[in-house]
């Protein structure tokens, strides 16, 4: 196809008037298409389903040293579950704390104590005149929502290939002790699906922050989250590698059960330190007596064991993967050679990343939103949901069926094109 920006007014002018035509069949169809969230669809759901029947009223419920499930206790979680979940975040069950449903819930009790606290002795952070975070963009949209809520600044990181700008994050965190932490999504990174490479991970792991209480917010979302068993990204562990480099506090690692099992009743966790270990649990002693862990005997019993978890695994791949590859194979049909956008190919995680032309981001997402399909909010994906370039799109392909997912595609390419040659006609025609 010959690309936009080399059209005259007058082939611009047809093709809009030719796009227009088909966005208003499409908007006839009258189409309710949720792509807003990664959130696994009804299939990856039923998956899990069998963990509803490995306990009943008849089970023991007593772990293999003795602890009974069904009583208080047991703060840092039951040792088969810390076991699992090691082998699951590839740490050491010692070094492992598990705690509720959700690790968002973990990631915002942990920079609340901070805010209240502060980090194993050091001042409160509310005390502090500022207070700064460092933010890969494009990001989480939900952990920008955490730094936002607590009034912290949010200092953007373009990210690369290979993850955050290491050359700037170095500068900043060893110049600047209002510094406090950076959010990372390390593997299948949210939204682009990219995952750190080994220079990038032992950078951080050898960071000299001028703050002593900086700490680096891992949020291994996607550790397990591959779409294929022979194409898969790896990461080296960033516990091991702050403890080669002198820097063990460095880091506190989140991961959850959340898009393996059921997102609202999964089990989440941290792996730290030991120092890091008994900051969490001063706080933690006075929060709980213990998580539930009845569930976290659920998981054990259900899985087994890491290879279970794998095995388990293999089974969302089979129906994350086709709509994945409808979603790359739509973008290349409809906009390749048009020179009006770019995306991601990831090979595990939830998300694709499209960046469109500058300045029309917004009005794509609003095109959708018109003809029946819902998207991340243009913006989400950068601090204060501000995209200086209002170019970047998060698309989401889990939830739909693969057919509904194949119309909203369409539409979504379709509002591409359009708010592309709108774009280019008004520049051209000055």
């Amino acid at each position: 196809m010959k690309p936009y920006i080399g059209m005259t007014v007058e082939e611009l002018t047809e093709e809009l008037n030719q796009l227009k035509a088909e966005y208003k069949r499409k908007q006839a169809l009258g189409m309710h298409l949720n792509m807003s969230r990664g959130m696994p669809c009804q299939d990856q759901l039923d998956l899990s389903m069998a963990m509803m029947d490995v306990l009943d009223s008849t089970s023991d419920l007593t772990c293999e040293d003795g602890t009974d499930c069904r009583n208080y206790g047991q703060l840092t979680g039951i040792e088969e579950a810390r076991e699992l979940l090691g082998d699951m975040m590839e740490n050491n069950p010692k070094d492992i704390m598990i705690y509720g449903n959700s690790s968002l819930n973990v990631m915002f009790d942990t920079i609340s104590r901070c805010w209240t606290h502060g980090v194993m002795g050091n001042t409160p952070w509310c005390r502090l005149p500022e207070v700064k975070f460092l933010c890969p963009v494009p990001g989480y949209d939900r952990h920008f929502a955490i730094t936002e809520y607590f009034g912290i600044q949010m200092i953007p990181v373009p990210m690369t290939p290979t993850g955050p700008d290491m050359d700037l994050v170095e500068k900043l965190v060893s110049e600047d002790e209002a510094i406090k932490g950076i959010w990372c999504v390390p593997k299948y990174s949210n939204p682009q699906g990219i995952s750190y490479s080994d220079e990038t991970v032992r950078r951080f792991a050898r960071l000299e922050p001028a703050a002593s209480d900086f700490r680096i917010f891992w949020d291994n979302a996607y550790g397990m989250h591959h779409l294929y068993d022979h194409r898969q990204d790896y990461l080296i562990e960033i516990l091991a590698e702050c403890k080669r480099a002198g820097n063990p506090d460095l880091v506190y690692k989140f991961a959850s059960t959340s898009k393996i099992t059921f997102p609202g009743s999964g089990i989440a966790a941290v792996a730290t330190s030991p120092n890091n270990m008994e900051d969490f649990l001063n706080h933690t002693r006075r929060q709980t007596i213990g998580h539930d862990k009845v569930n976290q005997l659920r998981h054990v019993r259900f899985f087994g064991d890491i290879h279970g978890m794998v095995e388990h695994m293999r089974k969302h791949a089979d129906i994350l993967r086709p709509k994945f590859e409808a979603v790359e194979a739509a973008l290349e049909r409809d906009l390749g050679g048009l020179e009006i956008g770019t995306w991601t190919t990831p090979l595990g995680g939830y998300f694709i990343m499209f960046d469109s032309l500058p300045g029309c981001a917004r009005d794509i997402v609003a095109r959708c939103k018109k003809a029946g399909v819902q998207m991340t909010n243009a913006g989400a994906t950068w601090p204060y949901g501000k995209d200086p370039n209002d170019s970047n799109i998060r698309i989401a392909p889990s939830f739909p069926s693969l057919p509904d997912l194949q119309n909203a595609i369409d539409i979504f390419t379709l509002c591409v094109r359009i708010s592309s040659a709108k774009k280019l006609l008004a520049e051209k025609q000055g």
